[in-house]
């Protein structure tokens, strides 16, 4: 028995139509693709399989290529980002899970497993959409975490994250600056937080729609990052652990924390060799 052929509509438009309109909007064919994918919340490989497929909601559609034409990050439009194989919900409320972020969650598995046995507690420090928080809940079922955020708005993306993949009640999400709102000392410390220069930000338009506050850290990047590690001998317990997610120009930290807090201080790079992150041992 084959499958029953698509009907048109002949008010709608249909799915080749669509990738030529948005390849031509977008100036680039793959962009198109992804777009009209994510309009219809289906793989590439099924939108490339049925380019007769019909586009019923054109208005919708093309009210989402308008915007993404003016620079609205796809992850706004269809509220949803992929992070280390899951989905999550994503708003402009919260700054939107980038890939590299992944080496953050491998590295504070890695630790937590290795000298705890999963069995520790764990403080993200900028949870913004909690999708580091939640990771390493699912990733540590027997690791009890807090996560922290300045942005209440950012924390009710991360609540309802943390609901849809149910592990509300294993994070406690806690609103407040830095490690202020922690209840007390943890074994590791994760934070992706803010490490873009001012200057640089101001003239990057492909950032405009996401919140400043959650990229802007100050004329070298790194004022949050030096707040942070000033704090960290009140919040990390004995032999505990700090990973901290920086850019290439944030490396020098390693070095001003080691002269600043004594302890052991290294930089993981990434996979091209481009200083990613900054592990601490107290």
């Amino acid at each position: 028995m084959t499958d029953s052929p698509i009907v048109r509509d002949n008010t709608s438009m249909l799915v080749e139509e669509a990738l030529t309109l948005a390849g031509k909007a977008l100036g680039d064919r793959r962009e198109g693709q992804y777009l009209v994918a994510a309009f219809l919340d289906i793989g590439l490989a099924d939108l490339l399989a049925h380019p007769e497929r019909p586009i019923t909601d054109e208005s919708g559609f093309r009210r989402w290529l308008e915007e993404r034409a003016e620079g609205k990050p796809l992850a706004y439009l269809s509220h949803r980002q992929d992070f280390f194989g899951r989905t999550f919900y994503i708003d402009e409320r919260a700054l939107i899970p980038r890939p590299e972020t992944e080496l953050l969650v491998e590295e504070a598995i890695s630790l937590a497993q290795k000298m705890y046995q999963g069995d520790c507690t764990i403080a993200d420090i900028g949870a913004g959409s909690g999708c580091i928080a939640i990771t390493l809940a699912l990733e540590l079922p027997h690791a009890r975490l807090w996560a922290t955020d300045l942005s209440a708005s950012a924390l009710e993306v991360a609540r309802k994250n943390a609901l849809d993949h149910a592990v509300e009640s294993r994070i406690t999400f806690l609103e407040g600056d830095l490690l202020d709102p922690l209840p007390g000392p943890v074994d590791l410390l994760v934070a992706n937080l803010p490490y873009v220069s001012s200057t640089w930000l101001a003239g990057e338009p492909s950032i405009a729609f996401e919140p400043r506050q959650a990229l802007d850290g100050g004329e070298d990047g790194a004022d949050l990052l030096r707040r942070l590690l000033l704090l960290l001998p009140l919040y990390l317990r004995s032999s505990g652990s700090a990973l901290l997610e920086i850019g290439e120009e944030q490396a020098f930290l390693a070095e001003w924390a080691q002269e600043h807090l004594g302890g052991t201080a290294a930089i993981v790079p990434d996979l091209a060799g481009k200083p990613r992150l900054m592990r601490l041992r107290t």
